[in-house]
């Protein structure tokens, strides 16, 4: 099953337990895949675009954060 909601800077940032203001400069720094969606110029990826990004993030060592 697939987790099609949409998260914004604030969710990301909840779930990696970081202020959305970390998860902006991760995107300008290209280290956030690009949006899956963006409305009213506004950055929004699934769910699962980011738990996919999470597991592979560098030092993430297999954990889990959920």
């Amino acid at each position: 099953m697939t987790d099609r909601r949409l998260w914004s800077y604030k969710e990301i940032a909840a779930h990696i337990r970081v202020q959305p203001d970390t998860v902006r400069s991760y995107r300008k720094h290209g280290l956030l895949p690009p949006p899956d969606h963006v409305e009213g110029g506004k950055p929004y990826w699934y769910a699962d675009t980011v738990r996919a990004w999470v597991a592979s993030r560098p030092g993430n060592r297999g954990r889990r954060l959920e």
